[in-house]
């Protein structure tokens, strides 16, 4: 057993041991044989040392990022700027003006001769109307429109250069009351709807009397301005007058109207250019007498459009822009609204003023005098299968267009001295005197030459009785025995002639109303007779 344990035994090797030994060791021998044991360590050393250079170095390349600035401003509210936009206008409804319903002309009372046709109109002279409803009042802030004193207004700027038969004076109180009992209530005349607004008979008369005076819609920018015409014309304006209510509401709706170019109304009907000089007319005429800021501005955007309308080497048609055309009809209307314009103390072009002179010039007959729609002494304008069973040749109604214009064009700020076409103005008023007014059954009335015709031959007086008497004889007799006296009719005139049917019944009456205020609407331009 002994030997069995023995043999299995190994021979002695040494110990090593991780004990220090008792010799000492050099430090060179210990690096030497950790060299050897560890060959990476070096390498290791080094790369580490060699990241760190590069570290450091790219750190002083690239500067350290300057701290955020925040700067704190106090926070000033915008200064409020005024509000230069006009308010919107906003009317109150208004109440017709109770009238004293008119039975017959012979009970309606007669105006007192120192009251409606004043004698001495001297400035001290007292004031027609002084009296100003609350309601007055109110409209008329809120229009803007400030109104003149009664010796001021429209009948009274003019000097009054006649004295108009009783009959007359009648005939226009009556037709303004129709003219006011027709009225929309939106402020406008409704050329085939009028009869909707009568309150004063019952539906089936009134419907009765628009059977027969019906025109058509597109007019009713122009009849609007027709109608204010005829109530400026009698005295009334936005603050003075029975009428005055129906002034200021038919005031306001013509100027809503107004399109951003300056077109009252729109263009859907080819001749919507009548429609712009009438209620031109009509705005320059009121802003004369009120001078409102709100008004005046939109009449000068009217008459800029009227300026833009007209051809510039001539005068005005349908188009506008213009196709280089021109008739006489329309160029009336612009002549009318540029008089008023310059009367008014409102820009014109006066150029425009001078080519009308010379359309009218070219376009008179010089052997007869008679002046012609579109080319020398031609015919007045018919519709084909229309109108065309009113003969032109029984009137001259562009000759007495071109009249007035020429009486028109003669005043102080003249674009033509009077001796310069004196002569060719008698042989005008020689054609008309050979065609005077005349209510004849069918087709021998013409309302429109009868209310050119009544203005310039009451402006001819002043160059010889032998013009006017005439004329006002059978004018009183055309005029005064068609106006109707029944129903709700009472105080209108039919609408005969070539373009009643165009403008109806109000058209008619607005018409043969102003006919009839020919002797106090325009002072004698040509000079004292």
């Amino acid at each position: 057993m002994q030997q069995s344990i023995q043999s299995n035994l190994k021979p002695e090797q040494p110990v090593h041991s991780a004990l220090a030994s008792d010799s000492p060791q050099r430090f060179s021998d210990t690096l030497y044989e950790w060299m050897n044991r560890s060959p990476w360590v070096a390498a290791s050393l080094a790369f580490h040392l060699l990241l760190f250079l590069i570290t450091s170095t790219y750190r002083d390349v690239i500067p350290d990022e300057p701290p955020p600035v925040i700067v704190v401003s106090p926070i000033i509210p915008p200064e409020e700027l005024p509000n230069d936009d006009p308010p919107p206008i906003e009317l109150p409804p208004v109440s017709e003006p109770q009238l004293e319903p008119v039975e017959a002309f012979a009970e309606i009372e007669e105006p007192q001769e120192s009251e409606a046709f004043p004698s001495d109109l001297a400035q001290d002279s007292e004031p027609l109307f002084d009296s100003i409803s609350p309601l007055d009042t109110e409209l008329n802030a809120l229009l803007g429109l400030g109104g003149p004193t009664g010796k001021q207004n429209a009948r009274l700027t003019r000097k009054s250069t006649g004295s108009p038969p009783r009959s007359g004076e009648r005939a226009v109180s009556a037709g303004l009351d129709w003219l006011a009992r027709h009225q929309n209530p939106q402020g406008y005349w409704d050329s085939d709807d009028f009869a909707d607004s009568c309150e004063v008979e019952s539906a089936s008369q009134a419907h009765a009397c628009a059977e027969d005076g019906l025109g058509r819609p597109e007019w009713d920018v122009g009849l609007t301005g027709l109608a204010l015409l005829a109530f400026l014309g009698n005295g009334n304006s936005t603050s003075h007058g029975i009428y005055r209510d129906n002034v200021a509401r038919g005031i306001a709706w013509l100027t809503a109207q107004q399109d951003s170019d300056g077109l009252l109304g729109d263009r859907h009907a080819k001749e919507f250019i009548y429609n712009h000089a009438i209620a031109s007319l009509a705005l320059c005429e009121t802003y004369t007498f009120t001078h409102s800021p709100l008004l005046k501005r939109s009449a000068q955007k009217a008459v800029d459009f009227i300026a833009v309308a007209r051809d510039p080497y001539g005068v005005w048609r349908y188009d506008v822009p213009s196709l280089g055309e021109g008739d006489s009809s329309i160029t009336g209307w612009m002549v009318f609204a540029l008089t008023s314009t310059r009367d008014a103390g409102l820009q014109i072009d006066t150029s425009a003023l001078q080519a009308a002179l010379t359309w009218f010039d070219d376009n008179t007959d010089p052997g007869t005098g008679r002046v012609g729609y579109n080319a020398p002494g031609n015919a007045s304008s018919r519709v084909t299968g229309v109108n065309d069973h009113y003969p032109a040749q029984a009137g001259e109604a562009m000759t007495a267009v071109a009249l007035l214009c020429r009486v028109f064009l003669s005043t102080s700020d003249s674009v033509v001295q009077r001796d310069d076409h004196e002569d060719v103005m008698r042989q005008h008023a020689q054609l008309l005197l050979r065609k005077l007014p005349k209510q004849e059954p069918g087709a021998g009335n013409d309302m429109y030459y009868w209310y050119y015709g009544t203005y310039a031959m009451f402006q001819m007086s002043s160059l010889g009785a032998q013009y006017w008497k005439p004329w006002e004889r059978a004018m009183d007799s055309a005029i005064l025995g068609s106006q109707r006296q029944d129903s709700c009719c009472r105080g209108s005139w039919d609408p005969n002639g070539p373009w009643g049917f165009s403008g109806g019944r109000v058209y008619s009456t607005a018409l043969m109303t102003l006919s009839l205020e020919v002797f106090y609407r325009y002072d004698y331009v040509l000079g004292s007779r």
